[in-house]
C-alpha cells in the first residue's frame, strides 16, 4: 500500500490517489464529458454555472480564478476531475456558492495544497500560523459542497525543524456551510469547523463524509453535525507510546448552547489498540471563557480510541470534566463503559435535543 506522502504526491500529475489503497480514476484529457451530467460552457445549465477544468475545456483553469469571477450570490462551480494545487479562499461576498466535483467521486477532483503553522510566509512576515496554513478557507455563508476532496500535504517527517506543525486541509467559517460526500486529508488540524467571531454561531452540517488525521484533527467553535460520517486516526511516526492523537478538539463559545454532535458515524484508527483520545477541549487563548461541547451518539467507536479514559485535558485549569461532553447509545471497542466517571452518558430524555434540529434550528440541510 502507498504511504500517504506517496499517494498524494501524484496528484500533481492528475491522478488522485489517496488514502487506504483506493486509487481513483484518471483525470484523462481526451474525456468528451469532462463535466458529466452537469452540462458545459457549451451547454451551459444556467448563467450561474461556471466550469473549471485543469486541461482547459472549461471557462477557468483553476479554483481560485473561478472563486474570483463568480460575483454576486448564487453561482455554481462545477470542478472536472483532476487535481487543483494552491491555496484558495472563498470571500464572505460570495455567498450561496456551490462547488461540486463533476464526477461524483470525491477521490476523482482534489483541491490541495501544501504549507503548515510554521512555514515561513514569503515576504519575511514571519509564518502562515494556523489559520494561514489552509488550502481552502471558506468565509462565506450559504456554501455547499458535493463529491469533493480537500488536502494538506505537509508532513513533520519532511520539516523536522518545524514547531508550528498544524497543516489545515479547510477552514470553514461561513454560516449555512454544507459538505455532502466530500474527503478532508490532512494530519494535525485536517478540518477547522469555526466561525467569523466568537459571537457568531456559525452552523455547519457534514453528511457522508470521511475525515482523517492524527491531532486534534477536527477543531474549531462552530456549531457542526457530523452526521454519518467516517473519521481515520492514522498512525504516528514519531511518538513511541500512547497517545497518538485526538480526533475532536472543540473550542465552543460558553454562550453557545450547541457545539459539536457527531451522530451516526464511525471512528476507526490505522494505530494500535487505545492509542487516541476521543476528545479534548480546546480553550484557547482569545477566549478563555470557552465551553467545549461534543456530544458523540448512535455511532460506532473502534478499538483505536481508549475507552478507559477517552478524554484528555489540552491546557491546565480547563479539565475535560467540566466542560460539555457527552455520549449517547454508542457501539464498538472504544465505546465500553469500564469506569463510568470517565464515560459521561446522556439520558433518553437528554439525549432528545441533541439532534440536527435543535442543533441547526431553522436551516434543515439534512431534509
Amino acid at each position: 500500500m502507498l504511504s500517504r506522502r506517496s499517494a498524494l504526491s501524484l496528484l500533481a500529475g492528475g491522478t488522485a490517489v489517496l488514502t487506504l489503497g483506493a486509487p481513483a480514476a484518471h483525470a484523462h484529457p481526451s474525456r468528451p464529458r469532462p463535466f458529466g451530467r452537469y452540462g458545459s460552457p457549451a451547454r451551459r445549465l444556467d448563467p450561474l454555472t461556471l466550469y473549471v477544468d485543469p486541461h482547459g475545456r472549461g471557462d477557468h483553469p483553476d479554483v481560485q480564478s473561478a472563486v474570483d469571477a463568480a460575483t454576486g450570490t448564487g453561482h455554481t462551480l462545477v470542478l472536472a476531475p483532476g487535481t487543483y494545487r494552491g491555496a484558495v479562499t472563498v470571500a464572505a461576498a460570495r455567498t450561496g456558492l456551490t462547488l461540486i466535483g463533476a464526477s461524483g467521486d470525491p477521490r476523482d477532483t482534489v483541491i490541495v495544497h501544501n504549507r503548515a503553522a510554521g512555514t515561513p510566509r514569503p515576504d519575511g512576515s514571519g509564518t502562515y500560523g494556523t489559520s494561514g496554513s489552509a488550502s481552502v478557507t471558506v468565509q462565506a455563508a450559504g456554501f455547499t459542497a458535493h463529491d469533493l476532496t480537500f488536502a494538506n500535504d505537509w508532513l513533520r517527517s519532511d520539516n523536522p525543524e518545524y514547531t508550528g506543525t498544524q497543516a489545515v486541509a479547510i477552514k470553514v467559517q461561513g454560516d449555512r456551510s454544507a459538505f455532502y460526500g466530500c474527503r478532508f486529508l490532512g494530519h494535525q488540524d485536517t478540518l477547522y469547523a469555526d466561525s467569523p467571531a466568537l459571537t457568531v454561531f456559525a452552523r455547519q452540517y457534514y453528511r457522508d463524509c470521511y475525515v482523517e488525521g492524527d491531532v486534534d484533527f477536527v477543531f474549531g467553535r462552530a456549531t457542526a453535525v457530523y452526521d454519518r460520517c467516517h473519521f481515520r486516526a492514522l498512525t504516528r511516526s514519531g511518538p513511541v507510546s500512547a497517545p497518538y492523537g485526538f480526533v475532536f478538539a472543540p473550542s465552543t463559545a460558553g454562550a453557545n448552547p450547541h457545539g459539536y454532535l457527531v451522530l451516526r458515524s464511525r471512528v476507526t484508527s490505522t494505530a494500535p489498540d487505545g492509542y487516541y483520545k476521543l476528545a479534548r477541549p480546546w480553550v484557547p487563548s482569545s477566549d478563555l471563557t470557552a465551553r467545549p461541547m461534543l456530544t458523540v451518539r448512535d455511532s460506532r467507536l473502534g478499538a483505536g480510541i481508549d475507552a478507559v479514559t477517552p478524554y484528555a485535558t489540552m491546557s491546565s485549569g480547563f479539565p475535560w470534566q467540566e466542560q460539555r461532553f457527552a455520549e449517547y447509545r454508542n457501539t464498538g471497542p472504544g465505546a465500553r463503559v469500564t469506569v463510568p466517571a470517565e464515560r459521561p452518558q446522556l439520558s433518553a430524555s437528554e439525549a432528545r435535543s441533541h439532534t440536527p434540529g435543535a442543533y441547526l434550528g431553522d436551516w434543515r440541510p439534512y431534509a
